[in-house]
């Protein structure tokens, strides 16, 4: 199952949960695994709380780690500007897995599922939903 999830680029995080839950509901399936997968280099999936203070804190600790106003090589082989949202979007990973059990995402109590899309520029992201039953 996949759906589209519009983004702003320049590190919006966007909270899946409701869209991977639903997917869930409509697969029917009670035990297993949800595997969730962003098809972009410059996007990434994890789960945190979604919360303003941290979304800030984690944006100010990417900057930290990957500028991103740096003469990345990425810039100079492709004439565009977002080799710090590659390093991210590497750091952090493009899928995330979780458990299911009596048809409920075992998230814990302050999980959501968000999608951080890092690029420069907005994109449609592609988000692809798999379950696997126990």
């Amino acid at each position: 199952m996949n759906f589209s999830i519009a983004t702003q680029g320049h590190g919006d995080f966007i909270n899946i949960t409701d869209h991977v839950a639903a997917a869930l509901k409509k697969a029917k399936i009670k035990d297993g695994v949800a595997v969730i997968f962003v098809s972009a280099s410059t996007a990434a999936l994890t789960a945190l709380e979604f919360e303003d203070g941290l979304i800030s804190d984690l944006k100010n600790i990417f900057e930290k780690i990957a500028p991103e106003n740096f003469a990345y090589q990425h810039h100079q082989k492709w004439g565009d500007h977002n080799g710090a949202a590659h390093i991210w979007s590497a750091l952090i990973g493009p899928d995330l897995s979780i458990p299911i059990e009596a048809g409920k995402l075992l998230l814990g109590t302050w999980h959501q599922i968000v999608l951080i899309d890092f690029d420069e520029k907005p994109r449609t992201r592609e988000v692809i939903v798999k379950f696997i039953k126990a």
